[in-house]
């Protein structure tokens, strides 16, 4: 492998309904991950900010808010928006940067304030805008993909609302430790099938809330860990990929789709083309891997990730899960932050937020969540519109 990116500190602000300005959520992670790395504000080259649409012009041009919030001093500075992938695109950018040798510090924030209920698209009539199309001509929320995917799953291999259950079940008994964790209790199967149904066959307590939040990275040369004897986590890979025409399977926004009468159908589908991406820049596979953070807007989507990361073959995940693989103390622990299901979705702040879990577990900073001897993580979402998002840590 070559040159790798140390990551010498990491910081978040709790998950939750806060109701202040997503700034502060973004500068008191960006503090909390420069303490971690015993480092000052002074000492970052480059900052990239993870944009977030709800928040007015300075949520557009993230990178540059958060700088005048932490004191303009003159940092090359980048924003970016990648819907659920933007973390990963800055931890992408500020990746490049270092691995160019045009920096050696560079802080990587995002942050979210959000509304209440579900998210809506932005305003105005944009009659050429496939989200704006999917809620008013289908009123199809996100949870109504949800549902779909999750009825997709049932007819194809099998599953079951109980093992839907047991996936909220596992993570919220590793969510309750979790001190940024929003919802920190550990739940039953019956409390879960008693929940209200939101898009059949989920319920309440299956589906991912909205939440304020946010999440920060010091990240640094290898020659900058070395000159300050700094043994950290490093990148091993960041994938951002997009879908290969056709995708067949229909993603958010979309509610149609027959490419692939015109076409053949590709080798790799989009989902597992992303994790495939950080395999391949890592030189690593599944094989290797102690834990994983996956993209749990429901629980039967984490199904779906297990076999999307090559944990198992498909239709095989409902095995993993009721053998106990994935929980903590399993071979495979997934999702030990509990998961977006413990935290919500704060946009920018969710990927990033991944990549704070692996290094506390590569460090063995997890407390009671943590995942004994783990040297390798990866973490994976999607972005709305063809946004990839795979980084992979190791020790």
């Amino acid at each position: 492998m070559g040159a790798e990116v140390a990551i010498l500190g990491v910081g978040m602000h709790p998950w939750g309904k806060w109701g202040r300005n997503f700034v502060e959520y973004g500068v008191h992670a960006a503090r909390e991950a420069l303490r971690d790395a015993g480092l000052e504000w002074k000492d970052v080259d480059f900052v990239a900010g993870g944009d977030t649409i709800r928040n007015g012009y300075p949520g557009f041009v993230a990178g540059a808010t958060f700088a005048a919030a932490l004191g303009f001093r003159g940092n090359q500075v980048m924003s970016t928006y990648g819907a659920c992938a933007t973390g990963a695109q800055a931890i992408q950018a500020a990746r490049a940067q270092i691995l160019a040798g045009l920096a050696e510090v560079a802080l990587v924030v995002g942050a979210d304030t959000t509304p209440k209920g579900f998210f809506a698209p932005a305003g105005g009539d944009r009659q050429d805008d496939p989200d704006w199309l999917r809620f008013r001509l289908l009123g199809a929320t996100n949870p109504v993909y949800f549902g779909l995917y999750a009825r997709r799953r049932m007819e194809l291999y099998g599953a079951t609302e109980r093992d839907f259950a047991e996936v909220k079940v596992k993570n919220s008994r590793a969510g309750r430790h979790n001190p940024n964790a929003r919802y920190r209790k550990a739940f039953t199967v019956e409390e879960i099938l008693a929940s209200p149904m939101v898009s059949d066959p989920l319920r309440l307590l299956q589906i991912c809330a909205t939440s304020d939040g946010g999440a920060a990275l010091v990240l640094a040369s290898e020659g900058f860990a070395r000159r300050h004897q700094r043994k950290a986590p490093r990148l091993g890979a960041v994938a951002t990929v997009t879908p290969t025409y056709p995708n067949t399977v229909i993603e958010m926004p979309n509610f149609a789709t027959d490419s692939a009468a015109g076409a053949p159908p590709p080798d790799t589908p989009f989902r597992d083309a992303i994790a495939r991406g950080a395999y391949e820049q890592a030189g690593l596979g599944p094989e290797d891997l102690d834990l994983a953070e996956v993209y749990d807007l429901s629980t039967a989507l984490e199904l779906d990730w297990y076999e999307n990361i090559g944990l198992c073959k498909p239709g095989e995940a409902e095995k993993l899960l009721r053998d106990g693989d994935t929980a903590l103390g399993g071979r495979i622990p997934v999702n030990p932050s509990g998961g977006l299901g413990a935290f919500g979705e704060a946009i920018p702040a969710q990927a990033i937020a991944q990549v704070c879990e692996l290094t506390w577990q590569l460090r063995g900073q997890a407390g009671p969540r943590q995942v004994e001897g783990a040297r390798v993580g990866l973490a994976v979402n999607q972005g709305l519109f063809g946004h990839g998002s795979a980084v992979i840590v190791r020790a």
